[in-house]
């Protein structure tokens, strides 16, 4: 690769809800660009943290003993094994940093999970 990675000219290409598109990979990890709205199901990852860095709008992640409310420009590390779920009264744009090959849903499975390693 020897151009940068824009952002919004990412995010332009796609309109999808809750379907994270990758966009770079580093060692194992991706970085995988996701609009957000409405409420996710209730899920964990046993054996990885993710980290959510938003991007555009407010993103509260609850967990089972509160939450945590991210604003654009801050982000958030679920620890593995923690119980979350995202939630976005308003369409948020972010960024995923995550292990190659986790679902979206982790433990979950179920209707929602997004194919991996779909790239933009």
């Amino acid at each position: 690769m020897t151009h940068a990675i824009n952002l919004q000219h990412k995010f332009d290409l796609f309109h999808e809800q809750w379907l994270p598109k990758v966009i770079a990979e580093m060692n194992d990890y991706q970085f995988k660009l996701a609009r957000l709205q409405g409420e996710f199901i209730w899920h964990s990852h046993a054996d990885t943290d993710e980290a959510f860095i938003v991007i555009e709008g407010c993103l509260r992640i609850e967990l089972r003993d509160g939450s945590v409310t991210l604003n654009a420009g801050e982000m958030y590390v679920v620890p593995k094994g923690v119980e979350h779920r995202p939630c976005a009264a308003q369409e948020v744009k972010l960024l995923l940093i995550e292990p190659r090959g986790v679902a979206n849903t982790g433990d979950q499975g179920g209707e929602r999970t997004a194919a991996n390693d779909v790239w933009i």
